[in-house]
C-alpha cells in the first residue's frame, strides 16, 4: 500500500545524510525505523500488562509492605 510521508526540511536533510552514510534508501531507513518503533511499543504494552497483572495478584502483599 502506498503512503506519502512529509518531513520537515531539516529532518529530510538528516535522513538524506544518513541514507548516504548507510548506503541505503530513505524508504528502507523509514521502514526499519517504523518496524523498530512498533516492536518497542509491543514490548512496552506487554510490560505494562505484566505490571498490571502482578499488581492485582500481589495487591495484599504490596499493601502489607507499604505499612511495614
Amino acid at each position: 500500500m502506498a503512503m506519502t510521508v512529509r518531513f520537515s526540511t531539516d529532518l529530510d536533510k538528516r535522513l538524506d545524510r544518513l541514507a548516504e552514510e548507510r548506503h541505503a534508501s530513505k524508504q528502507a531507513l523509514v521502514v526499519r525505523a517504523v518496524e523498530e518503533y512498533l516492536m518497542r511499543e509491543r514490548k512496552t504494552e506487554a510490560v505494562l500488562a505484566s505490571i498490571d497483572e502482578t499488581s492485582r495478584d500481589y495487591a495484599g502483599l504490596i499493601r502489607r509492605l507499604e505499612d511495614a
